[in-house]
């Protein structure tokens, strides 16, 4: 063997990007604004698909006692996609909404609307029932695909609204007999049927999905992606993953492989990246674009296990790291911190574990050396993006990590571009503080039928986070604060005007502010301060149970402060939500 030195990470992404190899990019121009793009890609999700044809000797799925193998997912896919052009008539474009917890049916109903061109609508699965028909009306879904709580939780809205149903497991949670207009999702996902001829035709600008996510005005907005977006950021990690690879190779190897990849053939076939296959335990729920997007889709390129949970409880996945020797764990910061203090974690073995990875809501930086010392032998990893970029912006892991536990990491290579601007749109410099933008070509196409909501968050290209950050002379980006109005509760975004607005619904209440307030489980949770109308009189549990009947659960406030006094306002009239944050955070020490 050769003595030369290992590549940089910046001489491996020179390599990986070399013209004719599989992850060359080039420059394109996308609705008039210029991106970065993979030029070999995959042009659409079907096509993603059918690459896992490499991996068809191992299992794709596992949930409980249930295991499915690539082939199995792909014929499945194939069969529902057939029943939904033959007998309900989908066309590309069609909108179906998703609305079930996480499910094999999930993921094979995702692949089927999309394979065909047709645009899946993920709904959250811990809305309410006028939460979930927003979703429906808003995206103008045609044909909605549920588990049997969702679809007992809408029937009534169902009705009203003539949406024809299929339902998983509808004998699962109790369920009886299903009423007329609503079929069994079961039998149309058997035969031997062929995808229909209409997936050829799909475009990588063609929409593939609608993703509502909560900002900080009233009711959630539809994130609309293209298939380029989708499977762009499905490439990123599988670049990012390459890249740390080529960084541990002997030269001798990496000239090998460099060879293979001028070639056009595909990295992951080459003997030098035929690794054992991996496991990741799929923690998130699937309809969260981190869930999708990080723990579902990229299997289709790695050939990972995916090991289902049906809700997340850290005892359950302690047991099933054992059974099924998980190499992978991802979720919101909470979960990793969950299953390391858990009181089975000393009983369970965990040696399989190689990475501890967490995104959508900040980990605190005390966690970061703990939870090495807790599993040594993995590699804790956190990032930050957004629905409106497919989980993409920036990354950090191993010693970077270790050693910058408060940064969210650089740019995630080879297409992601990240920037900081002054409120007048200047361009800021090495650790000043400003709005985080982020450019690349998995950002959203627009918001579903908010073209001014559109206009003040892309900007020729960028999109306009709300979040402020520095980043420092390396490159290594830190969050420093907010400034859009919500509250990111274990990774879910919750909108404080929505919630206000239910609060302002209660007669007793005249006026009333919501905000974050510090939660050391969840990073934040929610607050609010209500002014009571005069002479009302109604307590803090009234006002939980009046939210709950509206919104879903994790929108429900932790913490309310009732009083008689007008609330504190600022200079413009709004309210000072600072003052009132700080407030809430003293009482609650």
């Amino acid at each position: 063997m050769s003595d030369a030195p290992k590549l940089t990470q910046e001489q491996a992404i020179e390599v990986l990007t070399a013209p004719g190899s599989l992850y060359a990019t080039a420059r394109r121009s996308i609705a008039g604004v210029e991106f970065s793009v993979f030029e070999n890609a995959p042009r659409n999700l079907g096509e993603l698909y059918a690459l896992s044809c490499r991996h068809d000797d191992r299992t794709f799925l596992v949930y409980e006692d249930e295991r499915y193998s690539y082939p199995e997912a792909r014929q499945r896919m194939a069969n529902l996609a057939h029943r939904l052009v033959q007998d309900y008539g989908v066309k590309r474009g069609d909108r179906v909404a998703l609305a079930m917890r996480n499910y094999p049916e999930w993921c094979f109903g995702y692949m089927a609307v999309t394979a065909i061109g047709a645009v899946i609508v993920p709904l959250n699965a811990w809305w309410q029932a006028s939460e979930l028909r927003y979703g429906l009306e808003d995206s103008g879904a045609r044909l909605l695909l549920a588990d049997r709580e969702r679809f007992d939780r809408l029937a009534p809205e169902l009705r009203e609204l003539g949406l024809p149903a299929l339902v998983a497991r509808p004998h699962a949670e109790g369920g009886g007999p299903l009423p007329e207009g609503a079929v069994d999702m079961g039998p149309l996902l058997e035969g031997e049927h062929r995808l229909p001829e209409q997936h050829a035709a799909v475009e990588p600008d063609d929409d593939a999905s609608i993703m509502y996510t909560s900002g900080s005005t009233g009711h959630p907005k539809g994130v609309v992606s293209t298939h380029r977006a989708v499977v762009s950021a499905v490439f990123t990690w599988e670049f990012v993953m390459m890249a740390r690879v080529l960084t541990e190779l002997p030269a001798e190897v990496v000239e090998r492989v460099r060879g293979w990849l001028s070639q056009g053939r595909d990295a992951l076939s080459n003997s030098a990246f035929k690794m054992p296959q991996r496991t990741a335990l799929n923690t998130l729920p699937l309809f969260h674009v981190t869930g999708c997007n990080v723990q579902f889709l990229p299997a289709f390129r790695n050939g990972r296990k995916i090991v289902m949970m049906h809700k997340w409880n850290p005892e359950r996945a302690l047991e099933l790291i054992e059974r099924e020797k998980v190499t992978d764990f991802g979720g919101v910061p909470t979960m990793s911190w969950d299953l390391v203090n858990s009181p089975d974690f000393a009983k369970r073995d965990t040696s399989s574990l190689q990475s501890l990875s967490a995104g959508g809501a900040a980990r605190p930086p005390d966690q970061v050396g703990k939870l090495k010392q807790k599993v040594q032998q993995a590699a804790p990893s956190t990032g930050y993006g957004m629905t409106e970029t497919n989980s993409l912006g920036s990354a950090i892991g191993g010693d970077d990590y270790l050693m910058r536990p408060a940064s969210v990491g650089r740019a995630l290579p080879p297409l992601v571009e990240l920037e900081v601007l002054d409120e007048s749109g200047g361009r800021l410099g090495v650790d000043q503080e400003g709005e985080i933008r982020i450019k690349s070509a998995t950002n959203m196409r627009c918001y579903w039928n908010r073209p001014e909501a559109t206009a003040e968050t892309l900007d020729d290209g960028w999109i306009r986070t709300g979040d402020l950050g520095r980043i420092d002379a390396e490159g290594f980006l830190f969050i420093t604060g907010r400034a859009k109005d919500i509250v990111i509760r274990g990774g879910e975004n919750i909108s404080c005007p929505e919630v206000e607005h239910a609060l302002h619904e209660h007669p007793a209440v005249f006026e009333a502010a919501v905000y974050a307030v510090p939660d050391k489980r969840l990073g934040e949770a929610v607050g609010a301060t209500v002014m009571l109308a005069p002479g009302a009189e109604v307590d803090a549990q009234s006002l939980q149970l009046h939210v709950a009947e509206r919104l879903a659960k994790f929108k429900v406030p932790s913490h309310i402060e009732i009083q008689r006094e007008p609330l504190p306002r600022i200079a413009s009239g709004k309210f000072d939500k600072l003052t009132l944050k700080r407030a809430a955070a003293a009482r609650l020490v």
